[in-house]
């Protein structure tokens, strides 16, 4: 399982990757919406977890949209402070598979992590299903 983070408080990001590994994940992250975008272009990505708010002119619902357009199978958990909650619900909205407010607890970030990677596997498996009976 490959996650990607992309938010743009680089102390959070180190702290977060490295518990993350530390739980036997393949974490990476990156500090804008852009950079995400490029790098899911060019590397297998299974989940995201992507801060509502962005640097730039694009912010996390607007990265997210791009996301589940061009790749509707991997899963997006939307990282949110208090203030931004509606945001967060709007995620959900736009084909986020949860949201998790900061601070984050490592444990319900890690379980939710793994629920949308089992998501993304269940729709994988049925789409390659459903492939061999097309054909």
């Amino acid at each position: 399982m490959k996650v990607l983070f992309v938010d743009d408080e680089i102390g959070f990001l180190d702290v977060v990757i490295k518990r993350i590994r530390k739980r036997n994940i393949d974490a990476s992250g990156v500090s804008d919406g852009e950079k995400a975008i490029e790098r899911i272009a060019n590397d297998h990505i299974d989940v995201v977890v992507l801060d509502v708010k962005m640097p730039g002119n694009r912010n996390g619902i607007m990265i997210l949209k791009e996301i589940k357009t061009r790749w509707p199978l991997i899963e997006v958990i939307m990282l949110t402070g208090h203030a931004m909650l509606e945001a967060a619900r709007s995620g959900m909205d736009n084909g986020a598979f949860d949201y998790i407010v900061k601070p984050v607890d490592i444990d319900d970030l890690y379980y939710k992590i793994g629920d949308a990677y089992k998501k993304k596997t269940l729709q994988e498996a049925k789409l390659v299903s459903k492939n061999s009976e097309d054909q």
